[in-house]
């Protein structure tokens, strides 16, 4: 039986049996850019370090992971920010790299450590007085916020919750997670928008009811309908084929999922019901709105920044973004909990509906502008460092390409970053 989109991803994602619940989580599935690089986390330290100053250091820091997969992010920040500060922060004996992502925690004083010598010091608080404060490392609070079952390896210090916890006084960290936030899809018709219903089992779309008031209003203000027709060589049933989605490499794993691009429906796929023919397809962004609202409702002071791909008003895609990802390769969105169901986010929408519960202005910048100005750059170190340090040479070059990917436009680069203060006086990387 057809059900609307929304209502799909649910069950898909988040069900008893969902892909993000069950299973030994989605690092297996896809490339993000906490898995591409101990560089993300290393900025995401020194992002961390600014709001702890902002606050005046207090006794507690909060740092939260919204849609925390396994918890790897916070397990290299909980490393990363020990090495910082001089401490040894244990992961409860678990090897520093891990065989399913790669991470490896950056060595302080090494080219992968993108904060110097002198602001690793200022981690451990020390002020002018003489009065040691406790480092950031004894006063930070890690909590992962994720539907499935706590993992057994997981370092005591991060504490695992299935809702996000209220009166956050830190940061709060969203990578990845509004893409995954259910929505519903709908298609413009000769009488108006209508909800696109889908076929969990196979993928197959119908024309569902109109769509609600509600979401009528947000459509009217975020993804207007058509002005005219679409040109005649525009065929909005074409998608991505299904042999350029899966030949890209023969694993399938080297690339994320894209900033930028064509979306891979049901439809692309052989043999696969094609969807009823429309001049427009939108993917309603208001339940990612409230979701987004919420998140920011639970900061009582600091930092909620999102990390996604998407797009702004003036450059929706014409034939939406709806796609999966399955073992390291893209996929018909089925949404029968085999596969993730993903959708690109509308950035500036969720922005908004942000700033309204802050009442702060926001900052949204390309992730390349935003990790340039947290000090990653990507540059590749002088070559007379090759004559009087042949190992450091290799290991700052490996260091600048895996910047380098982290902030590639094609790809990674490509995500938008989206900081909004709460009562907080905060700058943003960049003007917005």
């Amino acid at each position: 039986m057809s059900i609307r989109w929304r209502d799909a991803m649910s069950r898909a994602l988040y069900g008893p049996n969902g892909f993000f619940v069950a299973g030994t989580g989605p690092a297996d599935h896809f490339r993000t850019s906490v898995h591409a690089s101990p560089a993300f986390a290393t900025a995401l330290l020194r992002l961390i370090s600014q709001v702890d100053s902002a606050l005046g250091h207090p006794a507690r820091l909060d740092v939260v992971d919204v849609g925390a997969g396994r918890g790897e992010l916070l397990r290299t920040l909980l490393l990363t920010v020990g090495d910082a500060a001089g401490l040894a922060v244990g992961v409860s004996g678990e090897p520093t790299r891990s065989g399913r992502s790669g991470l490896i925690p950056a060595r302080a004083g090494s080219p992968e450590t993108l904060t110097p010598a002198a602001s690793a010091r200022s981690l451990r608080d020390e002020p002018s007085s003489g009065t040691v404060r406790p480092s950031l490392a004894e006063r930070v609070r890690f909590t992962a916020v994720e539907y499935a079952s706590r993992p057994e390896n997981l370092p005591k210090e991060i504490n695992w919750t299935s809702e996000i916890p209220a009166e956050i006084n830190g940061v709060l960290l969203a990578t990845e997670w509004l893409d995954n936030v259910p929505l519903d899809v709908a298609v413009h018709t000769d009488d108006g928008w209508r909800y696109v219903l889908v076929d969990p089992a196979s993928g197959a779309e119908e024309i569902g009811e109109r769509v609600s008031p509600a979401d009528l209003d947000w459509l009217t203000t975020w993804w207007p309908s058509p002005t005219g027709p679409l040109s005649a060589d525009h065929d909005v049933t074409s998608g991505v084929s299904w042999t350029d989605a899966t030949s890209a490499s023969e694993s399938g794993f080297g690339a994320a999922r894209p900033a930028q691009g064509s979306s891979l429906t049901a439809r692309s796929r052989p043999g696969c019901p094609e969807t009823p023919h429309s001049d427009h397809r939108a993917e309603i962004g208001r339940a990612r709105d409230e979701a987004w609202a919420n998140a920011v409702r639970q900061i009582s002071q600091g930092l909620a920044v999102a990390v996604d791909y998407g797009h702004l008003s003036g450059d929706r895609p014409v034939d939406g973004t709806l796609t999966g990802y399955r073992g390291g390769r893209q996929v018909p969105p089925v949404p029968d909990g085999s596969s993730d169901v993903t959708a690109h986010v509308a950035m500036d929408s969720v922005a908004s509906a942000g700033s309204e519960v802050a009442r702060c202005a926001y900052s949204l910048v390309l992730q390349r502008e935003a990790l340039r100005a947290l000090g990653a750059d990507g540059g590749r170190p002088p070559l007379s460092l090759a004559g009087t340090d042949p190992a450091g040479y290799v290991r700052a070059l490996a260091a600048a390409s895996a910047v380098a990917e982290l902030t590639d436009p094609a790809g990674l680069g490509g995500h938008w970053w989206l900081r909004q203060p709460v009562g907080i006086p905060h700058e943003p990387a960049v003007a917005r």
